[in-house]
C-alpha cells in the first residue's frame, strides 16, 4: 500500500518520539459516566511510523452479514494476540506508556489492533466496543491517530452528537462508560481526503 501524506511542520522529526502523558492529557467529561481524553501531538515524526505500518502490517479486508446479504467492511483491519509482537517499536513503546498512565484507572493492560481507512468512502458505523467485560463494566479504547485526520463522532445512545478530530500523531482515549452508554463512528466524507490509519488499543477482554 503506497500513500503520501502531507505532514504538519509541527510533526517533523528525525526519529519518531512519544511525548509524556501525565498532565498534558486533556479530559473532556461527557455524560452518564463517559469521558474522552485527548493528547495532541503525542507522537512526533509520525509520518515515518505511518508509512512503515502501511507496508508491514498484514492488513486484511473483512466481510459481514448485513440484513439479508454479505457486505465488505469499509476499512482494513489487523488484530494482534496478547503476546504477539507489534509491527513497530513505536507501537510497543506506546502500549507501555498507555499501560503505565492508565493502568491504575483501567486495572489491566491494553490489547492492540490496527485499522486503516483507505479513502473517503471508508468508514465505521455507529457502535460501542461492548465485547467481553465491556458489555457490563467500564473500559477504555485508546486510538493513536496517524495519517490524514478523520473525524471520530460520538453520541449518547439516541441523543445529540459530539465530534473529535484527532490529527496526525494525536492520542484519543474513550473511557468510563463510553462504550456502553455512548456510540462512536468514523463517517464517510465528501471532502477530499488522503488515506489514513488509526492504530487502536482496546482493553483486554476477560
Amino acid at each position: 500500500m503506497c500513500v503520501s501524506v502531507q505532514e504538519s511542520l509541527l510533526d517533523m522529526a528525525d526519529e519518531p518520539v512519544l511525548s509524556v502523558l501525565g498532565s498534558t492529557v486533556r479530559r473532556r467529561p461527557l455524560s452518564r459516566g463517559a469521558w474522552v481524553d485527548l493528547r495532541p501531538g503525542w507522537l512526533t515524526g509520525s509520518g515515518a511510523v505511518f508509512n512503515r505500518l502501511l507496508e508491514t502490517v498484514p492488513w486484511r479486508a473483512e466481510k459481514r452479514h448485513m440484513y439479508d446479504r454479505v457486505v465488505a467492511v469499509p476499512r482494513l483491519l489487523c488484530f494482534y494476540g496478547e503476546d504477539a509482537p507489534l509491527p513497530d517499536p513505536v507501537l510497543t513503546a506506546a502500549r507501555e506508556a498507555l499501560d503505565a498512565h492508565y493502568g491504575p484507572e483501567l486495572g489491566e493492560p491494553f490489547a492492540p489492533r490496527a485499522c486503516a481507512y483507505t479513502g473517503t468512502a471508508d468508514s465505521v458505523a455507529w457502535h460501542g466496543d461492548t465485547i467481553g467485560r465491556g458489555r457490563t463494566e467500564d473500559t477504555m479504547v485508546a486510538i493513536l491517530s496517524l495519517g490524514t485526520p478523520r473525524p471520530l463522532v460520538l453520541r449518547p445512545r439516541a441523543r445529540d452528537v459530539a465530534a473529535v478530530e484527532p490529527g496526525h500523531g494525536d492520542l484519543l482515549v474513550m473511557g468510563g462508560s463510553c462504550q456502553r452508554t455512548w456510540e462512536h463512528a468514523v463517517p464517510k466524507t465528501s471532502q477530499p481526503a488522503g488515506r489514513g490509519s488509526a492504530c487502536s488499543s482496546a482493553a483486554r477482554v476477560r
